[in-house]
């Protein structure tokens, strides 16, 4: 399983998943040791594979840092908070965590589009 490493401490992933918001999108960035990036690989292919299946999911997209660390960086949009928190808690899902190598450090956080005027829309 993955170690769980919030993005902002104050309010991490299980804080988040308790409140109402649509649509939302997961940024998780993942860090590991070099000998370990395969298996990571493998486990977020079978966890992906889970959440493609479930309710609200709209699509994932996994990004590599540039350069010799492995870091990832997986985006994944879901129609609402309420569908990715019974996504995340799925019994499939939590027992596919056990695939990660023990070196991974996630940092999930959910965040909703933010207008700013002549540049973004919500």
């Amino acid at each position: 399983m993955p170690q769980l490493r919030p993005l902002d401490p104050a309010f991490p992933i299980d804080r988040q998943i308790a409140v109402d918001a649509a649509p939302v999108v997961l940024v998780n960035v993942f860090t590991m040791d070099p000998a370990d990036e395969q298996a990571f690989l493998r486990a977020w292919q079978g966890d992906a594979e889970i959440m493609k299946r479930q309710p609200g999911f709209i699509s994932t997209q996994l990004h590599r840092a540039v350069g010799d660390s492995p870091t990832y960086l997986n985006y994944a949009v879901w129609e609402s908070i309420a569908d990715f928190r019974a996504a995340f808690t799925n019994p499939e899902f939590r027992a596919k965590l056990a695939a990660y190598p023990s070196s991974a450090v996630a940092s999930p956080h959910l965040f909703q589009k933010t207008a700013v005027p002549g540049i973004c829309v919500a």
